[in-house]
Formats: structure tokens, C-alpha cells, sequence
């Protein structure tokens, strides 16, 4: 099973977050660029270098972001997590989030580092924000996609995510749900095979006995 972190694992999407603590203005300017990446409006490389470019995250910055992303783990996701672990279900968390915010979390999880897809960024010794990995395809709408792809995990593949950039691995997975549990957008539930509101469903969708 794949799933995203920001808004389906987690209720926070984290550089929105990161953006509210550089002010109003950086903060309206980055949540209208998520909002419409997500809602598939634009694409994501279109707007990812320039988000980070307005907020320029610190360490510290990153540091106060892994714990919100634990603080705001939806209801009932660890435990529902080692109940699919427990049942031989492999977990992977993809992302287009910062990886050192969630590497902790999904440490939190009992999930290991390899577990883990998402965007590595670069600081100086000062911990200041210089860079992001821009070779990364998860920086690009269809960047999970080419991720499971090459990950060619074993059938029956469930993918769950919130937003477009995860509607977009639909081709390399068994089935697709969208995550409705923190955000609720329309472009994305019309692709979807089925919703999910909250991780009991989830265990009950993927743990039914097939016939």
C-alpha cells in the first residue's frame, strides 16, 4: 500500500505550514500555489522551486514541521499501520514533501528510511535553506507515478492520497482511493476507484477477505 503524508497520513500540508510562520503575505501566496497544484489546476514543477524559494525553510523550520506532522497524525493511523504491517501488508510512504521533516515520523510509524519517498533539501553549516534536489521526480505532477513504478511492488496495490499528484499514480497501481479525511477536493474524488474518510475504513477496505 502507498500513502501520501500531507493532508492523508498526516493533517497538515507542510509547506503551507512552513509558509504561515514567514508571515501573511508568503503564506497566502504559497497556499494559493498548493491549493491549485493540488487541485490539478497547474502542474507541480511549476510552482514547487518557487514555493520554497518564498519561504526558505531552516532546519529549525524543519525540525518544528516533523513534530506538527506527528501531533497531526490523523485518528487511528499507527495503529491501523502496524495492524496492515502485522497482516504482511508493505507500507510506503511517496511524497512530494520534505523528506528530513518526515523521515521522522515514519520512524514514529515503524516504517525504515527506505520506506520513505520524498524530496531531499540542502543547507549550509548555519542550517539556512541554499537548495532542493531538482533531479528529484517527485518534484513533477507525475512523480509518484514514475516512483511506483520503479518500485514494482507485488499486486494488489492500493494507493491513497488527497491530491492530484496522487490521482496520477492510478496507472501504476491496482486501485486508487482518495483520502477525504482532511481535504475534500472534487477533481481528485471524481478519479478516484473509492473514497476514504478515516484509517478504520482503510484497514476494513484492505483487509476484506477477497471471494
Amino acid at each position: 500500500m502507498i500513502l501520501d503524508v500531507d493532508s492523508t497520513l498526516c493533517g497538515v500540508e507542510g509547506i503551507d505550514w512552513l509558509a504561515r510562520r514567514c508571515g501573511a503575505h508568503v503564506a497566502d501566496q504559497t497556499a494559493r500555489l498548493t491549493e491549485r497544484a493540488m487541485n490539478g489546476e497547474i502542474p507541480l514543477e511549476s510552482v514547487y522551486g518557487e514555493r520554497l524559494s518564498l519561504i526558505r525553510p531552516t532546519l529549525r523550520d524543519i525540525a518544528a514541521l516533523s513534530e506538527e506532522y506527528v501531533r497531526t497524525l490523523a485518528t487511528r493511523a499507527p495503529e491501523v499501520i502496524a495492524q496492515l504491517r502485522a497482516a504482511g501488508v508493505a507500507v510506503v510512504l511517496v511524497s512530494g514533501g520534505i523528506r528530513k521533516a518526515i523521515e521522522p515520523v515514519a520512524l514514529h510509524l515503524g516504517l525504515a528510511r527506505d520506506d520513505l519517498f520524498a524530496v531531499e533539501l540542502q543547507w549550509n553549516a548555519e542550517g539556512e535553506y541554499t537548495g532542493y534536489d531538482t533531479e528529484s521526480s517527485l518534484t513533477s505532477q507525475r512523480g509518484k507515478l514514475e516512483v511506483v513504478q520503479r518500485l514494482s511492488l507485488h499486486p494488489p496495490c492500493l494507493a491513497v492520497g488527497d491530491g492530484s499528484t496522487d490521482a496520477a499514480m492510478r496507472p501504476a497501481v491496482d486501485a486508487f482511493a482518495a483520502y477525504t479525511g482532511f481535504a475534500h477536493r472534487d477533481a481528485v474524488v471524481a478519479r478516484a476507484d473509492f473514497t476514504i474518510g478515516n484509517y478504520d475504513e482503510l484497514a476494513r477496505r484492505v483487509l476484506a477477505p477477497t471471494s
